[in-house]
């Protein structure tokens, strides 16, 4: 099984950061330039998959989910339904479309927001990974989608992790049915939505990771903060007394009846 991967460090030092740099000049937000240099790789206004300018991963292919049209056209969490919804019908079909291609062995769809989920560009985004010989699934167990149930219905649960990967607050939010995958769509956004909003008000970070596992979709949202040096160090996870009170909240804030 094969856990690393080669980073490309002088690529990586070509890259804006829009998240560390104010003065830096969104290369989301210029369209135009995206058009005349990049590689077009699907669109369905305003969303645009393009080839990653920085490919700084060796044997990967890099892809980028543009959201938005501008940097100040809001978030995840703040999506109008329909716009979400469209939003991940087209991120989901073009994630399947990449997997089915038999040019990679696996495909990582994933999503970074804030300064401390590993991403560089503030403008709303998302991000596809062609891996020429890891399959991520192989890195995954199926204790780690478990947990206490927020919400459900037939075919989509949101539920708490008991058995977090990374440790403290993780969502994971697991579709069975896809004729839900609005309902799916509706759970991650509320899960973004709290994190942002009441877990994570000093950070505001979080990453969303998604997965083709046992035929089932799951994305697990994960907030992020500054890394435990339990998890980096020895590679054990934290899990919080408090996982009842989260759901609780969470439940009071946008299940109540």
């Amino acid at each position: 099984m094969n856990t690393y991967m080669t980073f490309i460090t002088n690529v990586a030092r070509q890259k804006p950061s829009t998240l560390h740099n104010s003065e830096t000049a969104c290369p989301f937000c210029d369209r135009d330039t995206l058009y005349k240099e990049g590689v077009i790789l699907a669109k369905e206004d305003p969303f645009l998959i393009v080839e990653n300018k920085f490919q700084t991963l060796d044997r990967a292919y890099q892809m980028v989910l543009i959201e938005t049209e501008a940097c100040n056209h809001g978030d995840l969490s703040m999506y109008a339904p329909d716009y979400l919804y469209r939003l991940f019908r087209f991120a989901l079909a073009n994630w399947e479309a990449f997997e089915a291609s038999g040019k990679f062995r696996s495909v990582i769809f994933f999503k970074n927001h804030g300064v401390h989920s590993g991403g560089s560009i503030y403008h709303p985004h998302m991000q596809f990974v062609g891996l020429t010989d890891v399959d991520y699934r192989e890195h995954v167990e199926a204790r780690q989608f478990m947990g206490l149930i927020v919400d459900q219905q037939p075919g989509v649960e949101l539920n708490l992790s008991t058995f977090p990967r990374a440790g403290f607050t993780e969502f994971n939010v697991i579709l069975t049915d896809r004729t839900k995958l609005d309902e799916f769509s509706n759970y991650i956004q509320i899960a973004v939505h709290f994190i942002l909003n009441v877990m994570n008000t000093t950070y505001k970070s979080f990453n969303i990771f998604f997965y083709q596992f046992e035929d089932r979709l799951i994305a697990k949202i994960i907030l992020r903060a500054p890394g435990s040096p339990y998890l980096m160090g020895y590679s054990i996870v934290q899990v919080p007394n408090t996982l009842a009170d989260v759901v609780e909240k969470v439940q009071g804030l946008y299940f109540s009846k």
